[in-house]
Formats: C-alpha cells, sequence, structure tokens
C-alpha cells in the first residue's frame, strides 16, 4: 500500500488522503476501482471516525481510497467544497495510471453533510449556477454513490445547519432551497447505495426516502436499507467509533457487495 497526501487543487484546495493499492511484478496491468470518502461534521468540521476507518473497509475489498477533507465553518460556501471534491475526482482520472485506478469506476462514499457533499457531485456537477464557478468542468461526475445517513433535503426535515452553511443562507429562502438534492435528480444521476437508521434524530430517515423516490421518478438504479434502530453518526459501526452494531455495521458490505456489482468488479 502506497499511502500518499495531494492537494484537490491549486486554488482553493483541500488536503486529500490516498491509499493506493501497490501492483506487484507478477500483475503490472491491474488496476483498481476507487472510492472517494466524504466524511460528515454538518459542514462545521470533520467528522474524523468517518474517515480512515471508512477507508480501510473498503481498501481492504480492493478499492482505491481518497479521503476529501473539504472546507467547513465559513468556506463551506460558494461551492467550494463541491469544488474540492469534484476537482479531486477530475485529478483521479488525470493520474489514472499511475495511481493504478480505473477511471470511468469512481464512486463516492459521504456521510450526513458529507453525504450531501458526495450527493451534490453526482447531481449538481452539470447545473449551470455550480459550472459558472467550477475551474474543473469535465471528469467530474461520480460513476457511483454510497450515502451514508444523508443530509438531502432543505424542507421541514432538513438538517438546517447543514443546508445554512452550505448555502450560505436563511433557512427557507430561494438559496436555501436550491441545496435540496432531492430536486436535482435527472436521467443522468449516478446509480445509488442509500442506508439510514429510523431512530434517526439528527438528520431525519426522511432525507434518505425522499431522495429514493426521486431516484425511482427517473429510473435511477439504488439500492435503500433502513435499519431500524440506531444513532446518527454510527460510521462503520465498529467499537474503535463507539457505535459498536453489528447488525447494522452490515452496511459495509452489503455496499461492497453492490458496487462491485455495478462496477463488474472481483478482488
Amino acid at each position: 500500500m502506497n499511502i500518499i497526501r495531494f492537494f484537490s487543487s491549486d486554488h482553493n484546495g483541500c488536503p486529500v488522503d490516498a491509499w493506493i493499492h501497490t501492483t506487484g511484478a507478477e500483475n503490472q496491468e491491474k488496476l483498481y476501482p476507487a472510492v472517494v470518502i466524504l466524511p460528515g461534521g454538518g459542514y462545521g468540521y470533520i467528522s474524523e471516525r468517518e474517515a480512515e476507518p471508512v477507508a480501510e473497509k473498503y481498501f481492504a475489498a480492493g478499492y482505491n481510497t481518497f479521503i476529501v477533507r473539504y472546507s467547513v465553518k465559513d468556506r463551506a460556501r460558494d461551492f467550494i467544497p463541491l469544488i474540492q471534491l469534484t476537482s479531486t475526482i477530475a485529478l483521479i482520472r488525470e493520474n489514472s495510471t499511475s495511481w493504478v485506478t480505473i477511471p470511468d469506476k469512481i464512486a463516492v462514499c459521504g456521510f450526513s453533510a458529507g453525504g450531501h457533499l458526495a450527493c451534490s457531485s453526482g447531481v449538481l456537477y452539470n447545473e449551470p449556477h455550480f459550472l459558472k464557478v467550477a475551474p474543473v468542468k469535465d471528469h467530474i461526475r461520480p460513476d457511483a454513490m454510497i450515502l451514508c445517513y444523508p443530509v438531502i433535503t432543505a424542507d421541514e426535515f432538513a438538517h438546517s445547519d447543514s443546508i445554512e452553511a452550505v448555502s450560505g443562507a436563511c433557512k427557507g429562502s430561494d438559496e436555501y432551497l436550491w441545496f435540496g438534492l432531492d430536486s436535482h435528480v435527472d436521467k443522468d444521476t449516478p446509480p445509488t447505495f442509500i442506508w439510514h437508521t429510523a431512530e434517526d434524530t439528527c438528520v431525519p430517515v426522511e432525507n434518505s426516502l425522499k431522495f429514493a423516490s426521486a431516484l425511482s421518478a427517473k429510473k435511477i438504479p439504488f439500492e435503500l436499507h433502513i435499519f431500524p434502530e440506531g444513532q446518527h453518526g454510527m460510521s462503520v459501526c465498529t467499537g474503535q467509533e463507539n457505535t459498536k452494531c453489528e447488525y447494522v455495521g452490515r452496511w459495509v458490505s452489503m455496499s461492497i457487495r453492490w458496487l462491485n456489482k455495478i462496477f463488474e468488479f472481483t478482488y
């Protein structure tokens, strides 16, 4: 394994930690799909329990993993986190040979507000408002999305702190409402894996249900899992995150099997 750090772009860039598979002499031509990880934190901080513990799981399954520590707080607005994410996706494709990555098999995996950011890359990448400010406009759409208890809506079920932070606007304003991602799903939205818990009191489960409904309306392939119990922010549900729950933790293997099927990948 090679672990490297780079920055998503020269301007307004953020640090990205990459876990890259090494290719032995006996298998020099092998390439690997990738998972780009976006931890949560309400666009106010980066939740480390949704960073390396997640990267470890996907790396062990044969995926190159990239942890994007995007900008938060006052720098969460003006599309800065989305610019950082989409620039990272483009950069992975540009360096796919040296990073032994399959360029058309790149998934994003986001948690809570990181789920909003991950989802934004799949539904806002071609929006004129975003393209006006995006320094990189081509090769930025992910090929699949994994959304973990994601912030999605800007309605009565919204996690308003996250939507206010990313929009830079007051609750209920047009600018605020625009960041409700279920309203941006179209025929080109990537296939999506979603999971949530019904007991989540921080980001209501309706966020995932409404996004799944929007995907269904546009005939976008998706897989949805709602677990009956569990708090917000469970990450990979192991003891190191103090959210140990074997039952909910099944989402990890479920998402890997789903992604293997979507990408036609065997490790």
